[in-house]
């Protein structure tokens, strides 16, 4: 199969194929993921609370998430590897410019951040650099103490807005991928067609140009709680290649996410 590339995932987004995303953390995992087909894999600063047992992802380290994306991308090979920048590590455009490379040479072929407009004069300059990005919105864990816990963003129209401007901003800046997390699935929708680049959701209902779940989550083994939006697939199917295979069919086919897994 073919490596899945930036314009692979473009294509899928134009051809109205649902791109299939989970997070890994090492080599055996990501191979797992990777041979039956899951389009891209995730280094996420979820491994705070999944591998490290933090209450939230503030105390990831960059070192953190270049250690297991190395681990990941030996266990790959046609997957998409997008690798999460960790809280403040690009509090200004130098330190983003400076651990972007670090998470590139460790293997990442783009890296995530979470924020919304005031992120583009450093996104512009990454891109410049020739560093992939892929933006986050909506619930983001990072603010955690920000928005007060883990809670549905956009429910309001003010915020709503917010959160169209804000995608519409970071495309213009030049992300190529953006997670949508938590959010109505109405105004997920809105934001899906209104973007030219991909949107991957999470909590964001089944109009998204495709899905991500933490993989923890996707078998039913997180050390905290089942969040709403996901769903235990090892559960389901007995295996656990069984259950990514599952996970996969269920995103394509739209049955994944349910209007159960989803906020309105």
């Amino acid at each position: 199969m073919k490596k899945v590339t930036v314009s692979s995932l473009l294509a899928k987004k134009a051809a109205g194929e649902k791109i299939t995303s989970l997070t890994a953390y090492d080599a055996s995992f990501a191979k797992l993921f990777d041979e039956q087909g899951v389009d891209a894999i995730l280094i996420g600063d979820s491994l705070g609370m999944v591998l490290q047992g933090q209450d939230d992802t503030l105390n990831v380290t960059v070192d953190d998430i270049a250690y297991h994306t190395r681990a990941v991308r030996r266990g790959t090979q046609r997957a998409f590897v997008l690798a999460d920048m960790p809280f403040m590590s690009y509090a200004s455009a130098q330190d983003a410019y400076k651990n972007a490379a670090t998470l590139m040479a460790a293997g990442a072929s783009m890296v995530k951040v979470e924020g919304g407009a005031w992120l583009c004069d450093t996104i512009s300059g990454l891109v410049e650099r020739s560093v992939p990005v892929c933006g986050h919105l909506g619930l983001t864990p990072q603010s955690v103490h920000v928005l007060g816990g883990f809670k549905v963003q956009g429910r309001d129209a003010q915020k709503a807005q917010q959160l169209i401007d804000d995608a519409r901003a970071l495309e213009a800046a030049g992300i190529q991928l953006l997670v949508l997390e938590c959010v109505p699935t109405s105004l997920a929708k809105t934001i899906t067609e209104q973007l030219s680049i991909p949107v991957i959701g999470i909590g964001a209902g089944n109009v998204t140009d495709g899905q991500i779940l933490v993989m923890h989550d996707m078998l039913g083994v997180s050390a905290n709680y089942m969040p709403k939006f996901s769903k235990n697939y090892l559960a389901e199917t007995g295996d656990l290649r069984a259950a990514v295979s599952c996970y996969i069919e269920q995103v394509q086919s739209g049955e994944f996410p349910g209007q159960e897994h989803s906020f309105e």
